[in-house]
């Protein structure tokens, strides 16, 4: 297709039907776009979600202002679970509560990723989305814009004008990509060295109420290994345990689902007497792979783009792959907005999302070490603890880390940066103290006043 052909027409191809790809669907078509969409997958509205892999997911106010915008939030949130902080399970039994936010108004929420993607798949639809599943991509013909699909074991050929890869990390877009142009997009893949696998905790004694406290992300943290619980709006809760692939303890080394029960007796007690199905679920959810995706080079010219964990995908430690991922909706269909050019669109979505994508990558990677190791450290303690009295003492000039990612839609890029300079100045102002009475405050003035410059809303 001559490029010229490309002046006025508003169709676009879009390639998974996750997430991402419903939410852009629907926020394209609201546009006045003609979106198609193929899934390799079957519709999850019909056959069922496909469990044992999928972390449930966080809800922070980025994908919240996604939803919003595609007028999908009210509906979400019913399927939602507010989580108010962290509930930190000790080894000795104990437990203790630490707050997200301020109050009630800064929360995050849990949410079923079936449930989610059944949501955005009826919304896409019916803004006038097409969706065709059991299609799955083969390759793409990027000359002759036309690319291949399977359905039933017969292979057919779709002819497009852009397609947009939505297709996980996993990607056959850009797979494509690379082997079109190999020298443009190459990539790296760091895999963590753990890997995790779901459990589930039913009701109560199956009396239909939850058998922990549900508003809270629940945490065992154990130092190179962890547990966590999100509660789910049917009164379970999904567990994910995160471990090591090869060592002691490690997936490697704990097989059987007796050996996971002694396991678990041993380093989860509080978790474990609650996870009735533990032996059946460990021998039968498979382990899930955990790694970073680097990708330099997201656009093919006018005819594709990746986004979300086709171009970026992250480990799960902050809750940001989802919210990322709808960052990426709403930026992309700004830049089709703004540049009548697809390639200048697509040029732009990358130079204004890449950066904080690697941004977010670091600091999901950061936290999993915070979350497994850090969270019960009485150093750490006492540093939140100055977090906090920072941010009510100079709210125009210090956020608490956690607030800046999850609560706000400031850049992550600005949001890592300032956390680096505000971590320097809390392990000053922490060192060689133990309580929040002991803080330098005339060195504090002086640290926050040099070294942070006022927010933009704030100056």
């Amino acid at each position: 297709m001559d490029k010229a052909d490309l002046t006025g027409n508003r169709e676009i191809t879009i390639i998974g039907a996750g997430l991402a790809g419903a939410l852009l669907g629907a926020l394209l078509a609201e546009k006045g776009w003609s979106v198609t969409i193929y899934e390799k997958r079957p519709d999850p509205r019909v056959a069922g979600f496909e469990g044992g892999r999928s972390i449930n997911l966080a809800l922070a106010e980025r994908g919240y202002h996604a939803l919003r915008l595609a007028g999908a939030d009210d509906e979400v949130i019913d399927q939602c679970v507010m989580m108010r902080g962290r509930m930190i399970h000790n080894r000795d039994g104990g437990h203790h509560f630490l707050r997200y936010g301020k109050d009630d108004s800064e929360v995050i929420w849990s949410v079923h990723r079936g449930d989610l993607n059944s949501i955005l798949l009826d919304f896409a639809e019916k803004a006038g989305v097409k969706v065709f599943f059991n299609e799955e991509l083969l390759h793409v013909d990027f000359d002759a814009r036309v690319a291949t699909f399977r359905v039933d074991g017969a292979d057919h050929d779709v002819p497009f004008v852009s397609l947009i890869g939505s297709d996980g990390a996993g990607s056959v877009l850009r797979r494509s990509m690379q082997e079109y142009r190999p020298d443009e997009f190459p990539s790296r893949t760091d895999f963590l060295g753990h890997g995790y696998k779901e459990l589930e905790i039913p009701p109560f004694d199956n009396s239909g109420d939850f058998s922990l406290e549900p508003n809270a992300l629940h945490i065992w943290p154990r130092g190179t290994y962890m547990c966590i619980a999100l509660p789910n709006d049917e009164k379970t809760f999904t567990v994910t345990l995160f471990l090591p692939n090869e060592g002691s303890p490690s997936f490697a080394e704990i097989k059987t689902g007796a050996e996971a029960r002694a396991f678990f007796d041993k380093e989860f007690q509080s978790a474990s007497i609650l996870i009735d199905d533990l032996e059946y679920d460990w021998e039968n959810n498979p382990v899930g792979v955990l790694g970073t995706l680097y990708l330099d080079n997201w656009n093919l010219d006018d005819r594709a783009v990746l986004i979300g964990d086709a171009a970026h995908a992250m480990v799960p430690f902050h809750g940001q792959g989802m919210n990322a991922a709808f960052e990426d909706c709403v930026e992309l269909a700004k830049q089709l907005d703004l540049h009548a050019d697809r390639a200048e669109a697509f040029k732009a979505f990358e130079a204004a999302r890449l950066p904080n994508a690697r941004a977010i990558q670091q600091m999901a990677l950061d936290n999993y070490l915070e979350m497994r190791d850090k969270v019960d450290d009485p150093e750490f303690l006492l540093q939140r603890d100055i977090e906090i009295a920072l941010s009510e003492k100079y709210p125009e000039r210090f956020l608490p880390h956690y607030t800046m990612v999850t609560f706000r839609l400031m850049p992550y890029l600005e949001a890592y940066e300032r956390t680096q300079i505000q971590n320097g100045i809390l392990a000053k102002l922490a060192s060689g103290i133990t309580s929040l009475d002991d803080v330098d405050w005339a060195l504090t003035e002086k640290l926050v006043r040099e070294q942070l410059p006022l927010f933009e809303d704030a100056a």
